[in-house]
């Protein structure tokens, strides 16, 4: 008789003991929240000083979220992309993506070469703005 009663207290201590190990997980690691790395030319205006083939005094607007926008004068805004995924910048014109070097990065001066299609293009680009 004391068996039934003996046996359903462990189980019931089985239980519990399993029901707090579960709380006690640490988080799987695809659950934790992940931080992208901000590229220092992101949320920024740039203009074209030099280049092998990029019209001077055209400007290149990195927004956040991966939108680019490309300004010649004369020309109306050519919408595009850039991306920055584990240190490679790429960069989307007319649909069609570049891999990008940055060949040099500070506060005021963004150098860069497209890899297009034939030549490497080399753009030298100063900061616009605040």
């Amino acid at each position: 008789m004391i068996a039934r009663p003996l046996l359903v207290l462990l189980l019931l201590v089985a239980v519990v003991g399993c029901a707090k190990k579960n709380e006690e997980a640490p988080t799987p690691a695809a659950e934790v929240p992940t931080h992208a790395v901000r590229p220092a030319f992101a949320g920024k205006t740039w203009k074209v000083v030099q280049s092998s083939a990029v019209a001077k005094g055209t400007t290149y607007e990195f927004r956040e979220g991966g939108t680019l926008v490309v300004t010649s004068p004369g020309s109306p805004p050519l919408m595009g992309q850039w991306a920055w995924s584990d240190g490679n910048f790429t960069m989307t014109e007319e649909g069609i993506t570049y891999p990008t070097d940055i060949l040099a990065l500070d506060d005021h001066n963004f150098r860069i070469r497209s890899h297009n299609p034939g030549e490497p293009v080399e753009i030298m680009l100063v900061r616009e703005g605040p």
